[in-house]
C-alpha cells in the first residue's frame, strides 16, 4: 500500500506541474520608485505586456533591459521568448515543436539562457541556450526530473520531482548535495551571498484556509542553515530585490520585508477587472520596473 501511495503521489506531482503550466496567464509591468527597503509600486502605471489566452509566465531579467519568459503557442507548445524594454520587441530564443522549455534564467557566466526542457522521451532536464543562438547544450544528463532551479558559482541548485521532492546542489558530478526535501517551487540565491533560499512545505503555519510556508536558507560555502520566518499564506513565489529585502504577492497585492523581520509590508495593489492572483515576479533595479505573472479571470 505504501508503494502504491508513493507512486500515486509522484504521478500527482508531475501532473500538477503540467496542469499549472497549461493555465492562462499574462505578464504585467508596473513601475517602481525607491530602492531596497524604500521600494514602492506605482500601481497606476500597471499595464498588460501580454494579452492572449495562452500561457505567458515565469519572467526573469537577463540584463539591464531584457527579460525572458516561457510562452505557449496555440498548439500548447512552450518556447523561450525574450522581450527588449528599449525596442519593445519580442524575440523567440527557442522554437521547438518536439519539446517544451520552461523556467528560463540567465546563467552566472551570462553566456547562456538555461531552461527546464520537457524532452520527447518525457525527461525533464536543464538545457543551456547560448545567447549567440548556437545549438542548445544539455547541462546534467543524469539529473532529472528537474522542476525549478537557480545558480551559485555556475552550478545549479535544483528542485527534483519525486516522493518526496528534494532540493539538491550539484557541487560536482560526483557530489550532489541534498539540501532539503518537501519544498515549494521558488528557489532563489540570496544576492551577493552563497545562500540558496526556498520555502519548506513541511514547515508551515496554518492561516484560515491556507498555509504560510517557512522561508529557509542553506549556505553552500559554510553549510549553515537558517530559518528566515514565514512567507505569505497561500503563496509560494518570492524574489530578492537585493541582499536584504524580499517580495511576495497575495492575491493582487505585493508585499516586501527585510529578511530579518517577519512582518510583511504592503507596497501596492494592482487593480484590474481582467486578471487576478499574482504569482511569479521579476524585478529590474535598472529599469525601475516589476514584472508579474497574473491569472486571467
Amino acid at each position: 500500500m505504501k508503494n502504491i501511495f508513493s507512486l500515486t503521489l509522484f504521478i500527482f506531482l508531475i501532473l500538477s506541474m503540467s496542469v499549472s503550466a497549461q493555465g492562462s496567464f499574462d505578464l504585467w509591468v508596473v513601475e517602481t520608485s525607491g530602492k531596497g527597503g524604500k521600494l514602492e509600486l506605482n500601481p497606476e502605471t500597471a499595464y498588460a505586456l501580454t494579452d492572449r489566452p495562452e500561457y505567458d509566465n515565469q519572467p526573469s531579467f537577463i540584463n539591464e533591459y531584457q527579460m525572458v519568459f516561457s510562452a505557449a503557442d496555440e498548439n500548447g507548445n512552450f518556447d523561450i521568448i525574450a522581450y527588449n524594454f528599449e525596442s519593445k520587441k519580442f524575440t523567440n530564443l527557442s522554437k521547438t515543436s518536439d519539446r517544451n522549455e520552461n523556467s528560463p534564467r540567465i546563467t552566472d557566466c551570462g553566456m547562456y539562457i538555461a531552461a527546464v526542457v520537457s524532452e520527447p522521451d518525457k525527461k525533464q532536464r536543464i538545457w543551456l541556450y547560448p545567447t549567440s543562438f548556437e545549438p542548445a547544450e544539455l547541462l546534467y544528463d543524469d539529473i532529472e526530473p528537474v522542476g525549478y532551479y537557480d545558480w551559485y558559482n555556475n552550478k545549479a541548485a535544483m528542485f527534483i520531482l519525486g516522493n518526496p521532492n528534494k532540493l539538491v546542489y550539484a557541487e560536482s558530478r560526483d557530489n550532489l548535495i541534498e539540501i532539503d526535501t518537501e519544498i515549494a517551487r521558488s528557489i532563489n540565491r540570496r544576492p551577493k551571498t552563497s545562500s540558496i533560499t526556498y520555502l519548506s512545505t513541511r514547515e508551515f503555519m496554518d492561516s484560515e484556509d491556507s498555509k504560510a510556508f517557512k522561508l529557509k536558507s542553506y549556505d553552500i560555502e559554510s553549510k549553515e542553515r537558517k530559518d528566515l520566518g514565514y512567507g505569505l499564506p497561500g503563496s509560494q513565489d518570492f524574489i530578492w530585490i537585493d541582499k536584504n529585502y524580499l517580495l511576495m504577492a497575495q492575491g493582487n497585492t505585493i508585499y516586501k520585508r527585510r529578511f530579518s523581520d517577519e512582518t510583511w509590508e504592503v507596497i501596492g495593489t494592482i487593480t484590474t477587472d481582467t486578471h487576478q492572483n499574482i504569482s511569479r515576479l521579476a524585478y529590474s533595479e535598472d529599469l525601475n520596473v516589476l514584472v508579474i505573472a497574473m491569472e486571467r479571470k
